[in-house]
């Protein structure tokens, strides 16, 4: 009964806009920052490294390099802070976590990128475009 009602209340506090990303992918998160009283939205991006947690509890975690300084910083994936989440780049990983990218330096940290998997409706739809462009126009 008690874990029922904590669902409820979860799901109604749940951002709903939350774009699907991985771990190793490159986003961008537009976090609100207030200074005095003017309101501005600051970007930061870099590689996910981890994510943990779920419901309204789960965070993840970004890092990149600044000034040859590894930076990592952790958001709540549904706090109000957050106005906007966008995936830069996807990556192939094979772990859950990739803490070994804190060791690494350079060209080092680069993962390969994600293969987008197409629907078999749309590549057909692709084929059809490319047969209609390679035959000449009739005049």
């Amino acid at each position: 009964m008690k874990n029922n009602l904590m669902a409820l209340v979860e799901d109604a506090a749940r951002k709903k806009d939350i774009p699907s990303f991985q771990i190793g992918d490159t986003i961008d998160v537009h976090q609100r920052i207030l200074e005095g009283q003017k309101e501005r939205t600051q970007i930061f991006n870099g590689v996910v490294i981890s994510r943990r947690g779920e419901g309204m509890r789960e965070m993840f975690t970004v890092r990149r390099i600044v000034q040859g300084e590894g930076v990592e910083r952790t958001f709540p994936l549904n706090s109000p802070k957050i106005s906007k989440i966008e995936v830069k780049r996807t990556g192939t990983v094979r772990r859950a976590k990739l803490y070994y990218l804190r060791k690494r330096v350079g060209k080092a940290t680069r993962l390969r990128e994600r293969k987008v998997k197409v629907s078999a409706e749309a590549n057909g739809a692709a084929k059809a475009g490319k047969q209609q462009a390679a035959e000449p126009a009739k005049a």
